[in-house]
């Protein structure tokens, strides 16, 4: 009998461990969900499976995980994540914001002008000149090295932003913006100012004479960093990671 009653008390707690009773705040959150794709599908047009029809008519866990599944298929590639980001930033936005509805689309926006600004007014200071460039950051010194610096990197900028308001431009027709890209964008920024530094300074090809390198070659050296940043970051990983497989033992 002792046996008997502890098998049974066993099995007991082994049916308790493995039920999972969702909460009341999951399964609003479930529904909430549901109606944002559901209502994203057909303003967009979007073919929804028919499925989801008798689905909805029940109310249990299982039919809304079901329900939330096959919409997810049916949105792709944009997610529920993205398709609250983007609703709530539209809700939010008042009379006043005439510039962008979402943030980091007026950001870069912004940050473009200001780059073009630098960019305009160190072009147009003496110091900044084929002589100058030629020198780069070894022979160069005072105002004319920061000047030439300031003039690379608002180059290298506008290539990396004419790279990312193109890729956010399509992010919002599709609905795949999150919150997490405001900070990938701003990054990738960064690197790719570093990376146009690299390309149009450390980085020099020289084919006879190192006078060759002038104005026109520099500036697009800077452009290519800035709008192939990532690429590069990759290259530059690839050789890094090659080097290491030389010398590190294979774990």
């Amino acid at each position: 009998m002792a046996t008997d009653n502890t098998a049974s008390k066993l099995d007991t707690k082994e049916t308790a461990s493995t039920t999972i009773t969702l909460s009341n705040e999951v399964k609003e959150e479930l529904r909430d969900e549901i109606n944002n794709m559901l209502s994203f599908a057909i303003f967009n047009g979007t073919i929804v499976n028919t499925e989801v029809i008798g689905l909805l008519k029940q109310n249990d866990v299982e039919s809304l995980i079901n329900t939330h599944n096959l919409l997810c298929k049916n949105i792709a590639p944009a997610t529920p994540k993205s398709i609250k980001y983007i609703r709530s930033v539209k809700r939010d936005v008042t009379n006043n914001m005439r510039l962008s509805k979402i943030p980091l689309v007026r950001n870069l926006i912004l940050l473009a002008i200001v780059f073009l600004a630098i960019f305009i007014l160190t072009g147009m200071s003496p110091w900044v000149n084929d002589d100058s460039l030629d020198k780069g950051i070894m022979d160069n010194s005072g105002w004319p090295l920061l000047l030439n610096l300031a003039f690379l990197s608002s180059i290298a900028g506008l290539g990396v932003l004419f790279y990312l308001l193109k890729n956010v431009t399509v992010a919002v027709k599709s609905s795949t913006l999150v919150p997490e890209d405001n900070i990938y964008y701003f990054a990738l920024i960064v690197l790719g100012v570093i990376s146009g530094l690299i390309l149009s300074e450390i980085i020099s090809f020289y084919d006879k004479d190192p006078n060759s390198i002038n104005l026109f070659s520099k500036s697009v050296l800077a452009l290519i960093g800035g709008f192939s940043s990532d690429a590069i970051f990759s290259v530059l990983q690839g050789i890094i990671d090659r080097i290491k497989a030389i010398f590190l033992p294979n774990g």
